[in-house]
């Protein structure tokens, strides 16, 4: 298992030096942003890579949920789940951990209603490529899980872009919407990044090891839970980083539930670290707040329970 800095929680991996309402944009402007792209000499890669991605999770998504661990609502062996998470952060260092760029440079950023939505689910790699650049970026975003049977979500993507893909990102600051992860990553550093490019093998390893915890993991994060449906009247609100193996859990949770919630990323050298103590007094992630109900917590041991119990079709 990774060593942890705080053995009461998953808040920081030791890590070696690295090198309200979802806005809904015009879809005929979505469509004329793709073709107004220019080509280049990666994009029909970037095209078979989306396709091949595709035919491999349509593949695995009835294999894993097959071999996987059963009813995600049902008590489970928190070492198994705790080490399988741990080895799938080990995979993708040093991604999705620490932020790029210093606290003081964003720290408005800590404070301020996010402008980004993502529609994805947990258990897809090149989601998880968005969301390493996120926490790198320090950038917070509401999140709408599209898991796989999705009741809600799946049609508003549909809606937006036209088709059924993921990721999705929507900028609502600017108006562009947009697939394609390569074409997120670098569209955020371009324009959050302040001159920066993305950390080095963020972008090429993902094709390699993004599909580590996918498979570690077992399928969590990736098809609806039987039960699910209910809908909370305001979004959840997540403080984690990509690649902590204690708030993977919980994101996997909150997607098989399809809740939407909004993401503050607390990666090391985060200008949220300040937010975080002063909502839950330190810096523990993960660290879940419902203002429906009123519950916090910051152990995922507490936080899987409640939202199985809480969220349920017949709860609301």
């Amino acid at each position: 298992m990774l060593p942890l800095a705080h053995s009461a929680g998953c808040s920081h991996l030791h890590l070696p030096p690295a090198p309200s309402r979802a806005y809904l944009p015009n879809r005929r402007r979505v469509r004329s942003l793709v073709r107004a792209r220019p080509p280049s000499a990666g994009a029909s890669g970037t095209e078979t890579t989306s396709t091949t991605s595709g035919s491999v999770m349509s593949f695995l998504c009835p294999l894993l949920k097959l071999l996987g661990g059963g009813d995600p609502s049902q008590q489970r062996n928190d070492v198994v789940e705790v080490t399988t998470s741990s080895i799938s952060s080990l995979s993708r260092l040093p991604w999705g951990s620490k932020v790029a760029t210093s606290s003081g440079e964003n720290i408005d950023s800590a404070i301020s209603i996010p402008t980004l939505q993502l529609y994805e689910f947990e258990a897809c790699p090149f989601c998880r490529r968005v969301r390493e650049a996120m926490t790198e970026l320090d950038l917070s975003a509401e999140v709408y899980p599209c898991p796989k049977g999705s009741l809600r979500h799946r049609d508003i993507v549909k809606k937006i872009g036209g088709k059924e893909q993921f990721p999705l990102l929507v900028d609502a600051s600017t108006g562009i919407s947009m697939y394609e992860s390569g074409d997120i990553v670098k569209y955020l550093f371009r324009n959050y990044g302040q001159g920066r490019s993305p950390s080095p093998g963020l972008l090429e390893s993902t094709i390699f090891t993004g599909w580590v915890p996918t498979l570690l993991r077992a399928g969590r994060g990736m098809t609806l839970w039987d039960k699910a449906g209910a809908v909370p009247a305001e979004k959840l609100e997540l403080f984690s980083y990509e690649n902590n193996p204690c708030a993977r859990i919980v994101r996997e949770a909150l997607c098989e539930l399809e809740l939407p919630y909004v993401l503050q990323n607390v990666g090391e050298g985060s200008s949220r670290t300040d937010l975080l103590l002063r909502k839950s007094g330190s810096k523990q992630v993960p660290y879940l707040i419902d203002p429906n109900t009123g519950f916090q917590s910051g152990d995922h041991k507490k936080i899987l329970p409640y939202l199985f119990q809480q969220y349920p079709v017949s709860s609301i």
